[in-house]
């Protein structure tokens, strides 16, 4: 029976793909600036969409704008 109850409280780890993980991280930080900006979720994916399409349309990398490059890499 402990067995059974163990399984009730512990919660089943799946295995989840790579990019399973990524989505559902993504998800979680739409959500959190939807609450955060106190706006829908569609309009988070427009505010992503537009931020990346200004980072594109300058360049690889802005920095003389003072922007953010898309991704950060840590060289180990």
């Amino acid at each position: 029976m402990a067995g059974v109850l163990e399984q009730l409280i512990r919660p089943q780890k799946k295995a989840m793909h790579r990019s399973e993980l990524k989505a559902m991280e993504l998800q979680t930080a739409k959500e959190i600036l939807a609450e955060v900006f106190q706006v829908r979720l569609s309009e988070v994916d427009e505010m992503i969409q537009n931020r990346f399409e200004e980072v594109h349309s300058h360049g690889a990398c802005c920095e003389e704008f003072g922007l953010w490059p898309q991704e950060f890499w840590l060289d180990g």
